[in-house]
């Protein structure tokens, strides 16, 4: 049998059955006692072993089987669940997935396992295991905190081609220090001046209650050298040495993380697909229990449906073309057959955007295992609820929202969410709540990540943003609570003025705003200090096709997506009003800025005489613009296409089409032109 034919759908199944082991492992943690549940995960493990075997894949079976025998002494109850057996079996399930992963990449799939598996031996055999990786008060260096997660990476990677360099540095106190704590205060004082803390080991609290030995790590990112920053942190008294080390940005890591999403197959039908005939018997047999069903579904590669919503998009241009073309020579028979053509291409077009669509459960799945290792890392109490993760979005906004999400979810837990004690001492309960929502609204998908944490405190916000020049003190007097909060998106922002906050609640969310309006979205936060917050983040449900309308500025055509305007209006010219030297106008009792997109576009000025102004007001948030235009020509469907790397960096447009003229249509990134 040829085993190369069976290596794609052999790394899909496995993905789901390490997924679904992931996932019955977490719920086994909350029922201990439910053998059902121990029985699930026995049969995804078995399956995973049968399917090793047979693709070879020897170092993955050899694992499997011996988590297998864990769990079948479970659940035929001669072994208990305990925390530290749980923790044996996750660490397998890791391994696991490093090996598969490595086979996705092109690798032979071999690991060195030999210590985990001991580690389930002795489980099986009855014996006590040790807590190798267990967190405990005094946090020493062997901690070493090199391997950053995908999103600190893609923080110091983008802080590189920025011009900053990203260091590590290690900082000896002396034997005889008697108040560490303070003096580690003095570092990072000196370390917030000179850039931004993204990491420390131990954590801020640990190094706040000196619940570390002499040693201690921190990651920043800066534009000093790595000598000025060691000669300003040696000048802080008591400390005998600083070490001070590059951060090399790991590309095997980021490479690893694309390829959980990027990578992922689209089941397209309503039934679940019949697995694949596998060569052992344990895999026949599996798979005949679902080819019970009739065979309705396939798998189809995603590179395959990228070139179908290609050649759609050419036909949605061509569609556009032939509308115009029937339009002036008004032929009856021409208009029937083009319109009848438009009412099946637009069929055709919904069939080819739901192929596309993937529930954003896909992301989500990973998150429960990550935030239970956070929470033991932070010694926190976290309950995470994840609701609407059968919500879909496109595969291309999938893809890159991951990264996002991840750094709002630990923002969330390392600083929203307090300690157990602290918690109880504001009459909260010990275990903090995260809600991971996501839901449909029209054509936008929102995800909202909620705490019942500390909130954000409104007089740190505005005096950090002061002190950073993000506002004036004329401007701060008037803005909302809301409005304060929402200047933690600021570029380079940190709410940081104390040892217990280094990280705060801005580092990093500048990228994660970036982010997310590159995909076409807005992201939000509001919070009631000491109750919780409350980040929304707003996406499209689509990138590829969307609905605008088309505007004329002298002889020049531009398109405005529907998904930010509010309507169209034509006011008198004597309706325009002045205030701080900018237009304004009137509308609906709220003032709204004129913008006129001729003076920003620098289109050609032509005289004009005419009494009317043609306006479409357009929102970002709870901000309003009107953009004056001279004409509207009416709303259309169009296809997104991108103005290339040269052009990428064109204000306040976000890309171009082509009309059914032949002529090419810019397209207003109306987030660009709202202050």
């Amino acid at each position: 049998m040829e085993m190369n034919q069976y290596l794609e759908v052999f790394i899909e199944e496995s993905k789901e059955h390490l997924q679904a082991c992931n996932e019955k492992l977490l719920e086994l943690e909350k029922n201990p006692t439910d053998l059902s549940i121990v029985n699930d995960i026995f049969r995804s493990a078995h399956t995973l072993k049968g399917m090793s075997a047979t693709m070879g894949y020897e170092d993955l079976a050899s694992l499997t089987h011996q988590m297998e025998n864990v769990l079948d002494a479970i659940r035929n109850e001669k072994l208990s669940v305990s925390a530290e057996i749980l923790d044996v079996v996750f660490a397998s399930v890791d391994d696991l997935e490093e090996m598969v992963f490595s086979i996705a990449e092109g690798g032979d799939g071999k690991k060195d396992v030999s210590r985990v598996v001991e580690m389930l031996k002795k489980i099986e055999n009855g014996e006590a295991v040790a807590e190798e990786s267990s967190p405990s008060n005094e946090v020493t260096l062997s901690q070493s905190i090199q391997d950053y997660d995908d999103y600190e990476n893609a923080v110091i990677q983008q802080s590189k081609e920025q011009g900053f360099s990203a260091y590590e540095l290690t900082i000896t106190l002396r034997e005889d220090c008697l108040l560490k704590a303070a003096r580690v205060f003095m570092v990072f004082e000196i370390l917030e001046q000179a850039g931004e803390v993204i990491k420390s080991v131990p954590s801020v609290d640990q190094l706040e209650e000196e619940k570390f030995d002499h040693q201690f790590t921190v990651a920043i990112v800066t534009k000093d050298s790595s000598e000025d920053i060691q000669n300003k942190v040696m000048k802080v008294s008591e400390i005998d040495s600083v070490n001070v080390q590059p951060i090399v940005v790991f590309e095997r890591n980021m490479k690893q993380a694309h390829e959980e999403t990027s990578q992922q197959q689209l089941t397209v039908a309503e039934e679940e697909v019949p697995k694949h005939v596998q060569a052992k018997e344990q895999v026949k047999t599996a798979s005949k229990q679902v080819a019970a069903t009739s065979t309705k579904t396939i798998r189809v590669n995603i590179e395959r449906l990228d070139i179908l919503m290609n050649l759609f998009e050419e036909l949605v241009i061509d569609r556009g073309r032939l509308e115009q073309i029937s339009k002036d020579l008004n032929n009856n028979e021409l208009n029937e057959t083009v319109e009848r053509m438009s009412r099946i291409s637009g069929d055709l077009q919904n069939i080819i955007l739901n192929m596309r669509m993937v529930p954003v459960e896909t992301v989500f799945n990973r998150f429960p295992r990550m935030i239970r290792q956070l929470a033991k890392d932070l010694n926190k109490k976290i309950n995470l609820e994840i609701i609407g993760a059968e919500t879909e979005l496109d595969r291309t906004v999938i893809d890159e929202i991951g990264d996002p999400l991840v750094h709002l979810l630990r923002n969330a837990i390392d600083h929203g969410v307090e300690m157990p004690d602290v918690r109880v001492k504001n009459g909260k309960s010990e275990e903090g709540n995260v809600v991971l929502r996501a839901y449909h609204s029209g054509n936008h998908v929102f995800i909202e990540i909620e705490d019942d944490g500390a909130g954000i405190n409104r007089e740190r916000v505005l005096k950090k943003a002061l002190d950073r020049g993000v506002v004036t003190e004329q401007i701060a007097s008037t803005l909302t609570d809301k409005q304060v909060y929402e200047l933690i998106f600021s570029s380079g922002f940190s709410t940081a003025d104390q040892i217990s906050d280094i990280s705060g609640r801005g580092v990093g969310l500048d990228v994660v705003k970036s982010t997310i309006e590159s995909l076409g979205g807005t992201v939000s936060v509001d919070a009631q200090e000491g109750k919780g917050s409350l980040f929304s983040i707003q996406l499209p449900l689509t990138l590829s096709i969307i609905s605008v309308m088309l505007v004329e500025l002298r002889k020049e055509k531009y398109a405005i997506p529907l998904s930010s305007i509010i309507e169209t209006a034509v006011i008198k010219k004597d309706e325009i009003l002045q205030a701080h030297n900018q237009k304004v106008i009137d509308f609906r009792g709220k003032i709204v800025p004129l913008v006129f997109l001729s003076e920003i576009f620098e289109v050609p000025e032509e005289s004009e005489n005419e009494d009317f102004v043609s306006l479409i007001i357009v929102r970002k948030g709870d901000k309003m613009a009107a953009l004056v235009v001279d004409s509207f020509i009416g709303q259309q469907e169009i296809v997104l296409k991108s103005l290339g790397n040269y052009l990428n960096s064109v204000f306040a447009i976000s890309g171009a089409t082509i009309l059914g003229d032949g002529q090419v249509a810019l397209i207003v990134d109306c987030n660009s032109l709202i202050k």
